[in-house]
């Protein structure tokens, strides 16, 4: 198997290559992890030129144009264009090089924003989702589309995986585009150093499921050996393990020994209160799988920033 890993050095592409790297890798695999210095997957031809190069029979797909809340606010036609042209130029090149089997990640995003909780893998087109980010959403939906269609007109064995929040190390730390929880381990690293109180955007009541990127890495190797649905499959952390922005504020500031206050700036917006997702899907074929419980992953990532501050404040 030649592995092909798309956005490789981004968060979930780097969790992925230590895993390999940590032993989790079979003698069978080559993994080859490129970025967008290898080829820009807007272009057809730099794609193609990409797989001409490597000649991948398995493809793990993670790159995409992602940002938080405000940089999708902001931005949500540039969302949908970039990312609609990299899925199909990465899909349609895989099905052209007949690459056996193509793993691409979509997010919780993608559901509805008026729904029924928990969600689950046969709603994510019943609605338009969160207005905050459709542009980013809707792009992402399309890859289930697509897989569809290349396994009906064409058989091929293409899917998705619908990870919930994911953090660890390598992720993007800026605080104005960056995602919730990297965004307050940079904000806590900076309070500390200042002595100022932790500003915290938003209400702090919105509740999120947090996936660490080390354990969403080894559910990924095992959904290009194992899992052979068309139909995505979520991979998180049960319901119960869902925890509100301030919880994870506070567990930031303890891992980080911030003895500083902490104040909710409600004037900034929550986004979406909760997008609770079912992971019965996943209990049923992993039943004993075991995530790192979250003040442990993100006391690891906390120390990881801080070892890593010049870079990865970034």
């Amino acid at each position: 198997k030649r592995i092909l890993v798309t956005g490789g050095t981004g968060l979930v592409g780097r969790a992925i290559e230590k895993v390999v790297a940590d032993g989790e890798g079979q003698p069978d695999e080559e993994w080859i992890f490129v970025s967008s210095r290898d080829a820009d997957l807007t272009s057809s031809s730099e794609t193609k030129a990409l797989f001409e190069r490597h000649k991948p029979t398995h493809v793990i797909h993670l790159a995409a144009m992602v940002g938080g809340l405000f940089k999708n606010i902001r931005s949500n036609l540039d969302f949908w264009r970039t990312n609609i042209h990299i899925n199909d130029n990465v899909l349609h090149s895989a099905h052209e090089f007949g690459v056996q089997k193509v793993v691409s990640c979509l997010s919780t995003c993608i559901f509805p924003d008026k729904t029924t909780y928990p969600i689950d893998e046969t709603m994510i087109h019943n609605g338009p989702p969160h207005s905050s980010n459709f542009g980013y959403s809707y792009a992402k939906r399309m890859i289930d589309v697509q897989n569809r269609g290349y396994s009906e007109q064409h058989g091929r064995r293409f899917t998705a995986v619908i990870p919930t929040n994911v953090f660890g190390p390598h992720d993007n730390f800026n605080i104005e585009d960056g995602h919730v929880l990297p965004g307050l381990i940079h904000k806590v690293y900076l309070a500390k150093q200042s002595g100022s109180a932790l500003t915290v955007w938003g209400t702090g009541k919105p509740r999120r499921q947090f996936i660490y990127s080390l354990d969403l890495a080894r559910l990924f190797l095992w959904v290009l050996r194992e899992y052979e649905e068309v139909e995505p499959i979520i991979l998180s952390v049960g319901e119960e393990d869902e925890v509100s922005i301030r919880e994870a504020a506070e567990a930031i500031a303890e891992a980080m020994e911030f003895r500083g206050e902490l104040v909710f700036d409600t004037t900034k917006s929550d986004g979406q209160f909760k997008k609770t997702a079912s992971n019965a899907k996943l209990r049923r074929y992993l039943p004993g799988f075991q995530f790192t419980p979250f003040r442990k992953a993100v006391k690891e990532t906390c120390a990881w920033f801080n070892a890593n501050y010049a870079n990865a404040r970034k």
